[in-house]
């Protein structure tokens, strides 16, 4: 033993963890053999980590049993008071049926149905309570799966339909909203501002226009005999045709277009004098610039071919 060190004999806290690492592998492994039986970790699994991972997957799996034996223990006694329950009030209503008179065919479907839903699983106790419900929902006195996945689509479409009819109602209310604070402003606008206040002297005024409508009244007659005076004097006033007025109006509109070309031609003579002599001989100046400038022109124009068009090289 003197290749072992010391510390692994006469160690006393070496010796403990060593012991409480086997009591826990000990644990771990008949955990293992009962869930998994005639089956073991490797060996190169058996560290501290694994050892730590088994350990608490352990300890958690024995609370979960513990909590299922448990809800099983409260399931069963519950049942058995239910059956209990159940067959106090079979046998009451028993008894009533027999007291009462009343057929034994009703009280033995009654009975068949309750020993199927007392028999039934809990998934089936759920599916049997959520179609219940459904059915009474969609107001289906004998409800099929076909009729309440009927019933639900419908139903669904309505809810979508109550919800665009609710947005639609959102938006309207939203512009009635914004056109109210719209007719608020105005309605502020209009009763403070002074510009749409009426005039201080606005009754004056009134009565000032009142006056002269009633003057303006009273000479009205005198107007009208004036003008029909007028009208005998002069021969009566002419009624022209409408071919008379189309007439008036070609004239008028070929008047008109030869005015325009007038213009035109006299825009051309802007800017010269209004003397015959004065402007010939301004024209004559232009002309002889309009030449000098020509000229011009063509000598840059030479020059510039000149320069650009290549020369044949002497030898």
């Amino acid at each position: 033993m003197a290749h072992l060190p010391s510390s692994a004999i006469f160690s006393p806290s070496v010796a403990r963890a060593a012991a409480s690492t086997a009591a826990d592998w000990n644990f771990v492994d008949s955990w293992l053999a009962r869930k998994f039986p005639a089956r073991s970790p490797p060996a190169f699994e058996r560290n501290s980590e694994t050892l730590r991972a088994l350990l608490a997957l352990a300890s958690a799996n024995e609370a979960a049993d513990e909590e299922r034996a448990l809800l099983c223990r409260l399931e069963a006694s519950a049942l058995a008071e239910l059956e209990q329950q159940r067959t106090q009030s079979q046998l009451q209503s028993r008894d009533a049926s027999i007291s009462n008179g009343s057929d034994p065919a009703d009280d033995a479907r009654e009975a068949i149905l309750a020993q199927l839903q007392d028999h039934l699983s809990r998934e089936g106790q759920v599916a049997l309570s959520t179609m219940a419900i459904l059915a009474v929902d969609v107001q289906l006195s004998f409800a099929s799966p076909a009729d309440i996945g009927a019933a639900m689509v419908s139903t669904a479409g309505e809810i979508q339909s109550v919800s665009q009819a609710e947005a639609r109602i959102a938006i309207l209310a939203r512009y009635i909203s914004s056109e109210a604070l719209e007719n608020a402003r105005l309605a502020d606008m209009l009763t403070s501002g002074d510009e749409f206040r009426p005039a201080a002297d606005l009754a004056k005024q009134n009565l000032e226009t009142q006056r002269k409508i009633k003057a303006m009244a009273a000479r009205l007659p005198e107007l009208r005999d004036r003008v029909a005076a007028l009208a005998s004097s002069v021969g009566g006033l002419p009624s022209p045709t409408v071919d008379q007025v189309r007439q008036e109006e070609e004239t008028y509109l070929a008047l008109l277009a030869q005015k325009k070309e007038l213009d035109a031609q006299v825009k051309s003579f802007q800017g010269l004098p209004p003397d015959t002599n004065q402007a010939r001989q301004e024209l004559e100046t232009l002309r002889n610039e309009l030449r000098r400038i020509t000229q011009r022109r063509d000598a840059v124009f030479e020059g510039l071919v000149e320069r650009e068009t290549p020369r044949k090289s002497t030898r």
